[in-house]
């Protein structure tokens, strides 16, 4: 699934290629991507709609029409290109939205998991799950401060706390895995069990993870692609992820895959070891 260096990537793409662009109509193949409202509506409401900004909030693209604002939830594999009108439809293409002047915004998603709602813009600080979004590793009030105060009554794991997107928006497996293992705290240590040092260590580790997967286009895993259908970098630069029985590349020990949080799960069995006990 696309994480936030990915959603992020493919926003600035989007926010270059279609911003300021005028929507003439929508073309949906597969009605089940629209949520709301009808598909009906959609259309009709989409009708000579300007994109005036692309914006994001955790993993969610936002379309940002004036009155009106497209959500937009990649879930497994969708992503957008911009296409000529004249060139052959992709497999898996489910939405289309032809652009004035020939080139046409397309929405292709292999799982079809893919979420599309459009809303009144007055509407989305209401709209949930978005008003129900953590704060973004890069904001402010990301701070060590936070972590205190929400992981206090958490007796999950560390990592089925970092996914859940309720308190911070945006991280996925993958970037988890970095982050815990930049931070040299393991994956199955209960969350409230953590200190001060330990959550510094957290904010700063996201901070440069996150920053650092944004410059390099996000990670390519799979099927990931950016606006301009170019593959993400930050896949080289993984130091856990993905290299189960590889050498860590700070202590040479083997990289060990387990399953927490019901994810597969990358550990330096050296570099993140499991505290006997744990104290605030």
């Amino acid at each position: 699934m696309p994480e936030l260096p990915e959603v992020e990537t493919v926003r600035r793409g989007l926010q270059s290629l279609v911003a300021g662009q005028v929507i003439e109509w929508v073309d949906v193949r597969l009605p089940r991507i629209i949520r709301s409202p009808s598909v009906d509506e959609f259309v009709h409401e989409l009708q000579n709609a300007r994109i005036v900004e692309v914006r994001r909030r955790g993993k969610y693209l936002l379309l940002d029409l004036g009155e009106r604002t497209l959500v937009s939830h990649l879930r497994m594999e969708g992503h957008y290109g911009v296409f000529l009108a004249s060139e052959p439809l992709l497999p898996h293409t489910h939405v289309i939205f032809h652009l004035l002047g020939g080139q046409e915004l397309r929405y292709q998603d292999v799982r079809q998991f893919g979420t599309m709602d459009l809303l009144l813009s007055d509407h989305i600080p209401h709209f949930a799950p978005l008003h129900l979004l953590g704060p973004e590793p890069l904001q402010e009030n990301f701070t060590p401060t936070y972590l205190r105060d929400v992981f206090k009554k958490r007796t999950t794991s560390i990592k089925a706390t970092l996914l859940d997107q309720t308190i911070i928006a945006g991280l996925g497996n993958i970037y988890v895995d970095e982050i815990l293992f930049r931070a040299k705290i393991h994956p199955t240590q209960s969350a409230q069990s953590l200190s001060m040092q330990a959550l510094r260590r957290i904010v700063a580790s996201t901070q440069e993870v996150i920053a650092d997967a944004i410059v390099h286009g996000g990670s390519s895993v799979k099927s990931y692609v950016n606006g301009f259908g170019e593959p993400g970098q930050y896949q080289f630069s993984l130091n856990v992820y993905g290299r189960t029985g590889q050498a860590c590349v700070v202590c040479g020990s083997e990289i060990v895959k387990s399953r927490v949080a019901g994810r597969g799960t990358h550990v330096c069995p050296i570099c993140q070891k499991l505290p006997r006990k744990t104290r605030r």
